[in-house]
């Protein structure tokens, strides 16, 4: 079971956009550095440090096929954040009806973002 302080660096390391195309991508298959060029337009050194970060932390690794690296994902929860963070909700939770504690006090509605 991954501890509290775990789950957050989890969170932090994949919140990067790029880090999540690479993840979307390694969620079909095995994908090879330069397989990653064709689908994402960053620079290779800046490419190779999102990698080298996600391997870090143990989310992918890789193994070589003669002179490429060929990655692919290792944590078995990164299919399953990838699928949350694709669902649409159409609706938001229902507010509560009044405080929890002093059983007074009415939510009023919708308020300004």
């Amino acid at each position: 079971m991954r501890s509290f302080g775990q789950r957050v660096e989890l969170l932090r390391v994949i919140a990067h956009p790029v880090r999540v195309r690479i993840l979307e991508e390694l969620k079909k298959g095995v994908k090879c550095v330069s397989d990653f060029g064709e689908l994402i337009e960053i620079n290779q050194p800046n490419l190779s440090q999102h990698l080298a970060s996600l391997r870090n932390r143990g989310i992918i690794d890789y193994y070589m096929d003669g002179r490429l690296r060929c990655y692919f994902l290792v944590d078995p929860i990164i299919p399953d954040l990838l699928e949350l963070l694709e669902k649409d909700y159409c609706e938001s939770l229902p507010a509560p009806e009044c405080c929890p504690v002093t059983k007074k006090g009415k939510y009023p509605g919708m308020r300004k973002h």
